[in-house]
């Protein structure tokens, strides 16, 4: 018995002193993780704050837009989320609908929906990124990068600006892909160079809009940084801007996001048929971007401020591309560049799938309208020149 408690003394005191150094060092330890990580939280919040204008001050405009929205979901089916900003402030932003209507779950902010075409300002800045690197330079051949891409001219710029000329991939992914998994990037730049379809016409000669071009140049970004596009954009632009609901998503080779949406077209009447991923959908660059509309105005602020590109690398992208003969064209890096009433409008729409989405800069009014969608809502351009007006007649920030 002497000899079992002595034992059992023995041990108890070692594990006392193991269990004081243990938790000693780890309660300070965590404590200074907590104080850091408390400090990084609020670091966080300071650098990438998203502003809103008052309750009071946006009542009315509010009032009103509010209004639009709810008759566009009523009458014309629209189930989506829309952010309105003035002098980088936000002004209004709701959702409307259902994110699932077979369950009837509701739209909220954490909505993701699928950017469409409007992904194609991020393949933009990723490519201006790597040329303010010193890893390519904007008039860089295609071929410098992938030897086996069958067309020798095509240069970077004319890929951005949609001068290149290129077929169309989905062509290809359609008719000569004859695996059951859909066809990432690589292996579509794999099928381009084995078919060698014809140009539609001489590089640089004429703008003609090309997703191919996009798909591209997200593949120049994944041979030159040595990443998956969508680990690039990640780690380059969403985490620096805190987009934390934004992602990269290729159909049958990336995990589905929880706060995902899936499109939908309608059909008999009223009844919404969820659309499906074709072979076209694990390509990325041209589209697959998912975010929401908060995570959007996160990314123009970002871009706008600099801290994503230079601001030489910015004015090219907001700048209207020519082709080779000097003849101006509606498109800089990412970005449709219009007039409209005499006003530059820096904007991109997409539509892919059942999602119909827009990102929409008037420059001098210093306003920003952001709408996603995802049952095939068809009148975007419309709806953005109503909520512009809505907002010049009822919203005036020199009165606030």
């Amino acid at each position: 018995m002497i000899f079992r408690n002595s034992k059992v003394i023995k041990y108890s005191i070692l594990y006392i002193l193991l269990f004081f150094n243990i938790y000693g060092v780890s309660n300070s330890t965590n404590t200074e993780i907590n104080l850091n990580e408390k400090k990084y939280t609020v670091e966080k919040k300071k650098k990438q704050q998203v502003v809103k204008y008052s309750t009071d001050a946006t009542a009315n405009v509010t009032k009103k837009l509010d209004s639009v929205f709810k008759r566009l979901n009523k009458r014309q089916d629209f189930h989506g989320s829309v952010l309105v900003a003035k002098n980088g402030k936000i002004v209004f932003a709701n959702e409307y609908g259902y994110a699932n209507f077979r369950d009837k779950k509701k739209i909220d902010k954490y909505s993701t929906f699928q950017l469409a075409s409007v992904s194609k300002q991020f393949t933009a800045a990723a490519i201006l990124m790597l040329n303010e690197d010193g890893l390519l330079t904007l008039n860089d051949k295609v071929i410098q990068y992938f030897p086996e891409f069958p067309y020798e001219e095509i240069t970077i710029k004319q890929l951005l600006n949609h001068t290149s000329g290129l077929p169309k991939y989905f062509w290809l992914a359609e008719h000569k892909w004859n695996k059951e998994s859909p066809p990432d990037n690589l292996e579509m730049m794999d099928l381009i160079a084995e078919y060698k379809l014809p140009l539609f016409f001489k590089p640089g000669r004429n703008f003609d809009y090309s997703n191919t071009g996009y798909f591209v140049l997200a593949s120049l970004v994944e041979r030159i940084s040595g990443k998956e596009f969508g680990n690039f954009i990640e780690t380059k632009i969403f985490k620096p801007l805190e987009m934390n609901n934004s992602f990269v998503y290729r159909y049958e080779k990336d995990s589905i996001n929880d706060e995902q949406l899936d499109g939908y077209r309608v059909y008999r009447g009223w009844r919404h048929g969820k659309i499906t991923g074709t072979v076209n959908d694990a390509i990325t660059g041209d589209k697959n971007v998912y975010s929401t509309t908060e995570d959007l105005f996160k990314w123009i602020m970002g871009l706008n401020s600099g801290k994503i590109i230079s601001k030489s690398s910015l004015e090219k992208m907001y700048t209207q591309g020519q082709t080779k003969y000097g003849r101006k064209i509606p498109y800089g890096f990412g970005f449709r560049i219009v007039n409209e009433n005499s006003e530059k409008v820096i904007y991109h729409n997409g539509k892919w799938n059942g999602f119909s989405t827009s990102i929409k800069q008037y420059t001098d009014s210093d306003l920003v309208i952001i709408t996603l969608e995802h049952s095939n809502y068809k009148w975007m351009n419309i709806l953005n020149k109503k909520v512009k007006k809505i907002v010049e007649n009822n919203f005036d920030v020199a009165e606030l």
